[in-house]
Parts: structure tokens; C-alpha cells; sequence
């Protein structure tokens, strides 16, 4: 790392190769997107609020989640602080949809 640099700087370092290939998303990924316009449109996230979250998660973090996992991170990160709802009540939903099985991308409602 460089000096007076944060391990996330990687502003004229060499990244390695990029997959330039188009792909698909999967479902969970479009819905990261739809919520970061949706949070933003009614002020709930800005790129100052999300990119603090993105720098503190701290590099092993960081370098373990793909990029959508950073950003779910960091937009719920921000939608806590915005009073939106607890980590405790975040928790008793995901249970609740643990608990439904494999319905993942079952958007009947059932």
C-alpha cells in the first residue's frame, strides 16, 4: 500500500484483468440496483453515505464479497442509520424468509 493511501485507493495501481464479456445478472443483483435507485430517489442514500460504508467495511471484508455484496452492505448500512428499520427487525425478516425454503426468485408471493 502506499503511503498516505487507504487500502481501497486503488486510483493508478495496476487491478489486474477486467472481464469485459457481457453477462446476466442474476435476480438479486437487479434488485440491489432497483433498491439503490429507489433509495436515492426518496432520499434515503447518497454517494457520500454509501461510499463511507463501502471504505469503512475494511479490506478482508472488502476483498471477500463480490461487488453486489458490497453494495447490499452498504446500502442497508445506510438504510439503518436512516431509521428505516433495526438490525434486530432486519434479522426477524430474514429468518422469515429463511424459513419459506427455497422460494428464492418466487415472486408469486406464496
Amino acid at each position: 500500500m502506499t503511503e498516505g493511501r487507504r487500502w481501497h485507493d486503488m486510483g493508478g495501481l495496476d487491478a489486474g484483468e477486467i472481464n469485459r464479456e457481457e453477462h446476466d445478472y442474476a435476480l438479486w443483483e437487479k434488485r440491489v440496483d432497483a433498491l439503490m435507485i429507489l433509495g436515492t430517489a426518496r432520499g434515503h442514500l447518497n454517494v457520500d453515505g454509501l461510499r463511507r460504508a463501502l471504505e469503512d467495511m475494511g479490506e478482508d471484508t472488502f476483498e471477500t464479497m463480490t461487488y453486489y455484496e458490497r453494495w447490499i452492505a452498504a446500502i442497508n448500512q445506510n438504510f439503518v442509520e436512516a431509521g428505516l428499520y433495526t438490525l434486530a427487525e432486519l434479522g426477524t425478516k430474514m429468518a422469515e424468509v429463511a424459513a419459506r425454503g427455497d422460494t428464492y426468485g418466487d415472486v408469486s408471493g406464496g
